[in-house]
């Protein structure tokens, strides 16, 4: 059955590579993109969008661009991290500027909502726009098959701080809203997404074979930023495609269920640190204190992350023989 989803994206390299993987899965049908800010400002992320839009045709598949926020509900002016993204998200890659009007369409998500029964919700960016959702049409958003977001570390180090990711680090206070209403959220965090590695003998077999060139260079310069922090890495992260992998295949990952807290404070190394708590009570205490239990993923089947990502962005020509090590 194929999965209508709504992707919300901060775009970076990872965000881009989960645009083409669903624009080549046919078990997803991306009904609408919300750019809003992050890894680069808005307004980069409009154009980068619009750009691959033309270049997967969704434009004409008539998938609308909405655009999302400009910066957190903190307040705080965003920074971009070009160092790692490159200036549009992109790598080195230097899109066309669309110098088309800009319109605010926001509410536009409604609509689509409304007209989309059984649609899932994918956040791979900040959850400023979601918590917005949140606070607007809470009876609406309860109504979506399925909120699946990454986000978060949980027992394991964090990516912008000692204990924090950089999504709910982005935006604390429309991490820890998401976690107050939603009752149908599954999360992604560094403890899968980080054992999501596409190494860089992947890539090259995916831009000989695929048909999307720009993949390898964006990859590479990805991994260029991984392998000067950490030498030991094998390959890049591909934090954001979990989440598509995850709509359509629970089963590639082991979930456990508790009430999280995000941390509010704005200074210091604990800024957006997400807490799951596992204390062992019963149900019932948190039903009084109208605490949420959400999913969150703490391991994952690499062998199928590993079939699943090169049989797709390799358009269905990746065989399977050539791995040694399949039983």
């Amino acid at each position: 059955m194929i999965k209508k989803v709504l992707l919300f994206g901060d775009i970076g390299i990872d965000d881009i590579i989960a645009l083409i993987y669903a624009a080549l899965d046919e078990e997803i049908e991306v009904v609408g993109v919300v750019a809003s800010y992050g890894n680069i400002s808005r307004e980069k992320a409009i154009n980068t969008i619009s750009y691959i839009q033309e270049l997967l045709n969704y434009k004409d598949l008539q998938v609308p661009l909405i655009l999302g926020a400009e910066r957190p509900m903190t307040g705080e002016i965003p920074k971009e991290v070009s160092a790692i993204h490159g200036e549009y998200g992109l790598g080195p890659i230097i899109p066309p500027v669309n110098d088309a009007e800009v319109v605010e369409n926001f509410l536009q998500i409604i609509d689509i909502i409304e007209k989309n029964e059984d649609i899932y919700i994918a956040n791979i960016g900040r959850l400023t726009d979601l918590a917005t959702l949140f606070i607007l049409y809470e009876d609406l958003m309860l109504t979506v098959k399925g909120i699946y977001i990454m986000g978060g570390a949980f027992w394991v180090p964090g990516n912008i701080t000692a204990v924090a990711e950089a999504n709910f680090h982005g935006d604390p206070v429309a991490a820890q809203l998401v976690m107050r209403y939603a009752t149908n959220l599954t999360i992604l965090p560094l403890n899968v997404s980080n054992q999501a590695i596409v190494t860089p003998e992947m890539v090259n077999y995916i831009d000989q074979v695929g048909q999307i060139s720009i993949v390898k260079p964006m990859i590479d310069y990805y991994y260029d930023f991984y392998k000067k922090r950490d030498p030991s890495i094998m390959g890049s992260p591909m934090h954001d495609v979990l989440v598509l992998m995850a709509i359509k295949n629970k089963d590639m990952f082991q979930f456990f269920s508790r009430p999280i807290t995000i941390v509010q404070s704005l200074l210091g190394e604990e800024r957006g640190q997400s807490i799951a708590d596992i204390r062992p009570y019963e149900d019932g205490y948190y039903a009084i204190t109208e605490t949420n239990h959400h999913q969150i993923a703490f391991q994952m089947d690499y062998q199928q992350f590993f079939f699943d990502f090169m049989t797709i962005m390799s358009s269905g020509q990746f065989d399977r023989s050539l791995y040694k090590n399949e039983k």
